[in-house]
């Protein structure tokens, strides 16, 4: 009983997330929801169920015992600082675009494997921006229980290629999924791509001035 008033919060919470990201994107159920809200706000609703869960998840570690695995120095700070502002770059040039090899996509019958934009550089973009969060935050987090969320994630990132390269690929047929993943790296400068950039550098902000707010901890001091 004591371990579970200790830690109850956080053993909750993962509990919730994963079972958020196991029921809603089976595929009878997601067809359910995607054929009322349409795929575009699937995204977005799952998007937003995921922050929401996440963030409890951050917070709930922050509350649980403090059992410290490596001591904070000051320098760690700057290393999710620096690392936090390309992952939100990331995931704002893949989020939205057109993406059948991933999760996140809308309007996958656009895809171009010629002209893929950030799906040649990076396929999985959302699980990109992942992977940068939790290698970043694990830097200056040194206690049990964020140690136990930013490494599930960063496993979760790294093992969730896989698992979603071999879900399309079942999903496509051998054939077009080789088609499609046999995408061309390039770098055009576009105004779509410009504003992608901006908004991901605005986000970046956003999550900067309101982590306090959010999570507890201010990442400016």
């Amino acid at each position: 009983m004591h371990f579970l008033s200790e830690w109850g919060e956080f053993l909750a919470a993962f509990a919730v997330f994963f079972l958020s990201h196991t029921l809603p994107v089976r595929p009878k159920v997601k067809s359910r929801i995607t054929s009322r809200i349409g795929a575009l706000g699937f995204t977005l609703a799952y998007s937003a169920l995921s922050i929401a869960i996440l963030t409890w998840i951050i917070s709930a570690a922050g509350r649980a015992p403090h059992v410290e695995l490596w001591p904070w120095a000051p320098w760690q700070n700057h290393v999710p600082l620096v690392a936090m502002a390309l992952a939100c770059v990331i995931i704002a040039m893949g989020f939205g675009q057109p993406n059948p090899l991933s999760f996140g996509g809308w309007d996958n019958g656009r895809f171009d494997p010629e002209t893929p934009g950030i799906i040649g550089w990076v396929r999985h973009p959302l699980l990109a921006g992942l992977l940068i969060w939790a290698a970043a935050h694990l830097v200056p987090n040194g206690d049990l229980a964020h140690v136990i969320v930013f490494g599930l994630f960063l496993g979760f990132s790294l093992l969730g290629r896989k698992i979603i390269d071999r879900r399309m690929r079942r999903i496509l047929g051998g054939a077009e999924w080789q088609k499609l993943s046999a995408t061309r790296r390039e770098i055009r400068v576009t105004k779509r791509g410009i504003s992608r950039i901006a908004i991901g550098l605005l986000a970046y902000l956003t999550i900067l001035y309101s982590h306090q707010w959010f999570i507890g901890v201010s990442p400016l001091t």
